[in-house]
């Protein structure tokens, strides 16, 4: 069975490809075959060329990490829109698996927050749903944190995916009230396990931490 995640946000600029690169460049340093990819992304491709470069795979074809790249900075729905690039969930489906199935680990990263837009009536969510992959949620260390996870885990699980736990990323160099009590807060509310947590300027993360989730249970909010 392929060792697949899902890398969701709770919001856009959260982080979630400074924390899947940081998984990956440990895998490599564990001896792990992992990949991270894109199925859809927008703008540039300079977080793509981060994941290929943490993977150790500088000639790895973008197109084979990212299917989808809409040159339009804004959400796929309307990007998709402007560009009139047809947008296929099980297209992009077949393509992540079939990525999936060249390595021992793969690390699916979304775009933007959790619900967004994609093509007519579809969202992130319902790719993130068709892969079926467990969910690996990175969280801004801000104020108003533990309310977007609140709503954002419980999203995931109406979905009848299992969210694994959180990573939380410090974005600012100073600390707050709601940096320094946040993770606690939201272990309590969310109920599930912050597997890491990095501080402003970090770009280390323990793998083997984070990925070995087998032992964890879920709780339901």
């Amino acid at each position: 069975m392929m060792n697949a995640y899902f890398i969701a946000g709770t919001d856009v600029a959260v982080g979630k490809t400074h924390v899947l690169t940081a998984l990956l460049r440990d895998l490599k340093q564990r001896g792990v075959a992992a990949m991270g990819c894109k199925p859809v992304s927008c703008g540039d491709r300079k977080e793509l060329r981060a994941m290929r470069e943490a993977a150790g795979a500088p000639t790895l074809s973008l197109e084979r990490i990212n299917p989808l790249y809409l040159r339009t900075a804004a959400d796929p729905r309307m990007g998709a829109e402007f560009e009139r690039k047809p947008v296929s969930i099980p297209t992009l489906v077949e393509s992540t698996q079939s990525l999936a199935a060249q390595y021992d680990t793969l690390l699916v990263e979304g775009v933007g927050g959790w619900e967004t837009p994609l093509c007519p009536g579809k969202t992130m969510a319902d790719l993130a749903a068709s892969l079926g992959f467990p969910v690996l949620l990175v969280v801004s260390n801000r104020q108003g944190a533990v309310s977007q996870a609140l709503m954002v885990v419980r999203a995931i699980r109406e979905r009848g995916l299992e969210c694994r736990g959180i990573i939380l990323n410090q974005q600012a160099e100073e600390w707050d009230t709601a940096a320094v009590t946040n993770r606690a807060m939201l272990e309590e509310y969310t109920g599930l396990p912050v597997l890491a947590e990095l501080i402003y300027g970090d770009d280390e993360l323990d793998s083997g931490l984070i990925l070995n989730w087998g032992l964890l249970k879920s709780h339901q909010i």
